[in-house]
């Protein structure tokens, strides 16, 4: 293990950003992990697990450890009558573990296709897309407790699962480094084509059998055509959560706005498209500088080159602001800010 000090980290996020670490190292294995965790430099310095940057935004450098996890493997550890359990190592490409399903013929992460990142922080962010949630699937996860240096397990319930949200993000925030995910994969297909854009895309891929790849193919197909590729233009996805209302503030928005896109949740609540609000304020395809929002997708902020992570920052304050000045709703960032 390799201790490496003022490290650039613009190739360890998809947003492109330049920032450094003051320590930077890679693990493969708990031991990897225990042993960087408890050395002198580490004792009294901030601490940060990094996966596939996928869900970060540096404004600034860290001034402390980066710990890149790079723990691997995927193997079927179990199976009942319905379901095979999959273990994956939380350094593992996520599209990477989703093809591996695919190509077992296990069910479940097909509408998950082409989500950017790496297995853990699948359960971390409850990652979710076109209809479906890792904690449909979650079985378990262990995580290395980075203060008592323990390992931990958490099941469904302990993770405490919300929209984007879990225990490691807020309750648990930086207290913990997932090492490796459980999932509980069906060996018969539940299909979900009720995302409207999934069942057209399948009608335009002329498909005449439903399978899981069929619909993977579909999502990996819509999701190409309009977010753009951290390769090649820096970003993170989506950039904003899709807030919630009361019916009744929906009833009263859709009054004025009769075109607004939602659909219902559980208590009685609305969910609205975020992307949709940023869209009528009229984001879509701007650009200051560098920082700009994507030209198809307006929840998705990116970097054309040499942005720094304050310019972005600054401009999603802005269009957090506008939202709520036109609307009187509250956009909350997806993305973490460092």
């Amino acid at each position: 293990m390799q201790v490496s000090e003022n490290v650039p980290l613009r190739s360890y996020n998809t947003f492109g950003i330049s920032a450094k670490a003051k320590y930077f190292a890679k693990f493969s294995s708990v031991e990897d992990l225990a042993a960087l965790t408890t050395n002198q430099k580490a004792e009294n310095a901030p601490m940060m697990i990094l996966g596939g940057g996928s869900n970060i935004l540096f404004t600034q450098n860290f001034d402390g450890y980066v710990l890149k996890n790079e723990v691997s493997g995927i193997e079927i550890i179990g199976e009942d009558d319905e379901h095979v359990y999959v273990k994956a190592g939380a350094g593992e490409n996520w599209h990477k573990f989703v093809q591996y399903c695919l190509d077992a013929e296990l069910a479940g992460v097909e509408n998950l296709s082409l989500i950017p990142g790496n297995v853990g922080a699948s359960p971390m962010q409850n990652i979710g897309a076109y209809g479906a949630e890792i904690k449909d699937v979650f079985h378990e996860l262990t995580a290395f407790h980075l203060k008592e240096q323990e390992l931990v397990t958490f099941n469904n319930e302990a993770c405490e699962f919300g929209y984007r949200e879990s225990v490691f993000k807020k309750k648990y925030k930086g207290q913990f480094a997932i090492l490796s995910v459980t999932y509980k994969l069906n060996k018969t297909p539940k299909f979900n084509t009720s995302y409207g854009a999934i069942f057209n895309e399948l009608e335009s891929m002329g498909t005449e059998k439903l399978t899981i790849q069929a619909i993977s193919q579909a999502v990996i197909n819509i999701r190409s055509s309009k977010l753009p590729n951290p390769a090649q233009i820096g970003n993170a996805g989506s950039f904003f959560k899709n807030p919630t209302v009361s019916k009744e503030q929906y009833e009263q928005l859709e009054a004025q706005y009769p075109k607004i896109v939602a659909y219902p949740v559980e208590d009685n609540q609305m969910k609205l498209a975020a992307g949709w609000l940023i869209e009528q304020c009229g984001w879509k395809g701007y650009r200051s500088g560098d920082a700009g929002v994507h030209v198809k997708q307006a929840l998705v902020l990116v970097n054309y080159g040499n942005a720094s992570g304050k310019d972005i920052y600054n401009l999603s304050q802005q269009i957090l602001e506008s939202v709520h000045e036109k609307f009187g709703v509250q956009l909350e960032r997806e993305v973490n800010i460092i």
